[in-house]
């Protein structure tokens, strides 16, 4: 960049906190919790503290009950002993001067038994997605799930609200409501995985009910500037989660009415494939420029960024901050990268997922030599 003052290294007001930059860590899975009662341990505290200098830290999706587990090695925020695990982590990033918020996400359909003690995963309708889930014993195909029942919705929704307290005790800024991918909100937005005929279906409407119960619980239990939400209204064509002609609505139906809780942020997931010939050919590959018009609020673009193309999205009034994943990996230094434009780091895809802390704490900052921490 040639300005002297790009856009992603200004300030921001995000809800009620200021943050310094716009570079945002974006929720990447790691798998690094290595106990049964899935309590984040003093890695993931070191791991999310070297990249505290994102404007926003958002963690690594988190359980918000036991019914949502949907992978290894992944940490909750359902228990006393998690949200004490956590306040490690807060501690830490706050201690090295950064900002975080946890994610809270439930798997829905796209978990298994195996990860459920034999239960069966729960989902809008008893529709299987078509997808393999990661057990302990390795990849298996997912089942047809469970249709929640309304005791089972009214459940999800005050469990997402535990959560929040949690996550409120536990010392974070805030708290993001995982909508993404295959996950449990999707199964409800989705014309193709829902098909229920009561009030969370049959409508874009109905189907954007779910998702909006839960964010009215969430900031019911702290308050709208300190809740923000992810989702990825581009994805199609994965497994049997298949756009149909009334997913579009949806999403603008949902967005708008989101835009109406002055939530801290809402963050959006560019699609993963090429939408041509499908009812999502519209939205392009920012989906950020299609929905803006719709969100008033503060707007976080995630999905293939560069440090050129998002101070463009920024500096063109699209969104307000841009979320990098895999950048933040290998380079826990980023904001200073961009900053005195140094290169980046290339990472190790057989490290993302489990290990030691190979691929995880041993990445190097540009100023120090490789294995100096």
């Amino acid at each position: 960049m040639t300005n002297s003052n790009p856009p992603l290294l200004t300030p921001i007001r995000l809800g009620e906190i200021e943050l310094p930059n716009r570079v945002f860590m974006a929720s990447m899975t790691r798998a690094r919790t290595d106990n049964p009662g899935l309590v984040p341990n003093r890695r993931q505290a070191q791991y999310y503290a070297q990249r505290a200098s994102a404007g926003l830290i958002l963690t690594e999706g988190t359980w918000p009950n036991r019914e949502s587990v949907g992978f290894i090695d992944v940490p909750g925020l359902y228990t006393q002993e998690q949200a004490d695990g956590w306040r490690r982590i807060t501690d830490a990033v706050h201690a090295a001067g950064g900002r975080i918020f946890v994610q809270l996400g439930h798997t829905g359909s796209s978990s298994h038994p195996d990860l459920l003690d034999g239960a069966l995963p729960l989902a809008a309708s008893a529709i299987n997605p078509g997808l393999k889930a990661f057990t302990p014993t390795g990849f298996k195909n997912t089942v047809t799930p469970r249709a929640m029942d309304a005791s089972d919705i009214a459940r999800t929704v005050e469990d997402y609200a535990k959560a929040t307290r949690l996550a409120q005790a536990a010392g974070f800024d805030g708290v993001e409501l995982h909508g993404i991918n295959t996950f449990l909100i999707p199964t409800f937005l989705y014309e193709s995985l829902n098909q229920r005929t009561d009030g969370y279906g049959g409508s874009p409407e109905n189907r954007a009910r779910f998702v909006l119960e839960i964010v009215d619980a969430m900031v019911e239990t702290w308050t709208a500037a300190r809740v923000g939400i992810k989702l990825s209204p581009g994805l199609t064509g994965v497994g049997n989660l298949v756009a149909g002609t009334e997913t579009l609505a949806t999403f603008e139906h949902l967005i708008a009415e989101l835009s109406k809780r002055h939530l801290a942020h809402l963050q959006l997931m560019n699609p993963v494939s090429d939408l041509t010939g499908t009812p999502l050919e519209g939205l392009g590959q920012d989906v950020a420029r299609h929905f803006r018009a719709l969100y008033a609020g503060t707007l976080i673009a995630n999905g293939g960024y560069s440090f050129e193309t998002g101070n463009v999205l920024i500096r063109d009034g699209f969104a307000d901050a841009i979320a990098f994943g895999a950048p933040f990996i290998s380079n826990p230094d980023l904001v200073e990268r961009f900053r005195a434009n140094l290169p980046l780091s290339p990472s190790d895809r057989n490290t993302y997922y489990g290990g030691s802390d190979a691929g995880y704490l041993d990445y190097p900052r540009a100023t120090e030599p490789a294995g100096q921490q």
